[in-house]
């Protein structure tokens, strides 16, 4: 059985919240629990709680053993981006884009 949890509109960028996620996919659940923790990237406490989020929806139901969870999918796709300007020389501007992130996930019973 699949349960799932999204979260978007994140403030990281997909690029680097890719490295995190890439961490964690295909791992069980208390074991990228524990990876988590310990990362010292922006983007690990967004997926900390979105894989705690998905481990609520799945202790919800009470038909499932929460220690044979694994994490068997998830995705990071770009979001939208916030465009700002610069200051640069003789009175021009470049634009900076802040982008944002949508992060899926969807944990399987064993």
């Amino acid at each position: 059985m699949e349960f799932k949890a999204e979260a978007k509109y994140i403030k990281v960028s997909p690029q680097k919240a890719r490295l995190v996620v890439d961490l964690i996919r295909g791992k069980k659940v208390y074991d990228a629990i524990n990876i988590l923790k310990f990362t010292k990237k922006k983007s690990a406490n967004p997926v900390y709680k979105l894989l705690k989020s998905a481990l609520a929806n799945a202790s919800s139901t009470g038909r499932v053993d929460i220690d044979n969870l694994i994490v068997r999918k998830i995705n990071v796709d770009m979001s939208l981006s916030l465009k700002r300007l610069m200051p640069k020389a003789m009175g021009r501007g470049a634009t900076i884009k802040k982008r944002m992130s949508n992060i899926k996930i969807v944990l399987e019973e064993i």
